[in-house]
């Protein structure tokens, strides 16, 4: 068990520590390239993301199919962001034991930024969404080719009456709100006081993405996560999708750095214990 030492006048006081923080992850590990685990952990982020990918544009086109024709049918705006917020809770539960369950480029870069995973690792990861974002739309374009393209292949797009600087701060907000809910319910802090919240982790993180999608689908069909957007469009292929791609990658990225920073620095107090272990070293 380890402790924290607080250094205040001319006495320390040590408190017992009920949770180890795991090391940071080295930016280049090559051993990692030699275990299977690692190649396991690929396949899972590949399976889970072409899953994601399926079932959510499968509801996308399907709600649109019965939405021309029945002004009350589809599922509507609830039902899809129930799809997308219930898909992530499944896939998140499902995988997380053997690649963290990451199913996005975003969270996966957050995750770097606060060296939880290897520079290798990350960008395989992200390699593998984009990849599996492209076969799960494209099981939906063989299986719905009556209507993927006649209801939008459930590409991404910024809607009419909104400028990309709305829709971009939207992406950036969006997937700060998730990105965080990912870092909180994953802490290794909050894990050692409530044995129960590793179990009940991917049901915040579901929770999230379902309340992002709420807010943000009328503004631009809700990315928050660049694979889902890339993989759509790469299907779809059509110059409105390809025109308003940058928003779904700049503003995830910028969004998951601001909840990295925010999470490690600030409400871990990261930077304040670089702060005092560098003006401790320079008082010796």
């Amino acid at each position: 068990m380890g402790k924290d030492i607080e250094v205040g006048g001319d006495h320390r006081r040590e408190l017992a520590k009920d949770y180890q923080d795991p090391p940071p992850s080295p930016l280049f590990d090559g051993e990692e390239l030699g275990k299977w685990s690692f190649y396991r952990a690929l396949i899972a982020e590949f399976i889970a993301t072409m899953l994601f990918l399926y079932i959510t544009v499968l509801t996308v086109i399907g709600h649109k199919s019965q939405n021309a024709t029945d002004q009350c049918g589809g599922v509507g705006i609830l039902g899809i962001a129930w799809a997308f917020g219930g898909m992530i809770f499944v896939l998140v539960y499902c995988t997380a034991g053997i690649s963290g369950g990451h199913i996005n480029p975003a969270v996966t870069f957050g995750l770097l930024l606060a060296r939880k995973l290897s520079l290798v690792r990350a960008i395989l990861y992200m390699v593998a969404q984009c990849l599996g974002a492209i076969c799960g739309v494209g099981l939906v374009k063989a299986f719905q080719s009556a209507y993927y393209h006649e209801y939008g292949g459930g590409a991404n797009t910024l809607s009419q009456g909104y400028s990309k600087g709305t829709g971009l701060a939207a992406e950036i907000i969006g997937t700060f709100v998730l990105v965080y809910t990912v870092f909180s319910a994953t802490d290794p802090k909050r894990s050692a006081r409530d044995s129960h919240v590793p179990v009940l982790a991917p049901l915040p993180i579901g929770f999230a993405v379902f309340m992002v999608h709420l807010a943000t689908i009328p503004v631009t069909g809700t990315g928050i996560n660049p694979a889902r957007s890339f993989g759509a469009a790469v299907i779809f292929n059509s110059k409105q999708a390809w025109a308003d791609q940058w928003i779904f990658w700049v503003g995830p990225m910028i969004g998951a750095a601001i909840a990295a920073i925010y999470h490690q620095y600030i409400l871990r107090a990261g930077f304040v214990k670089a702060l005092g272990s560098f003006r401790s070293s320079s008082n010796m």
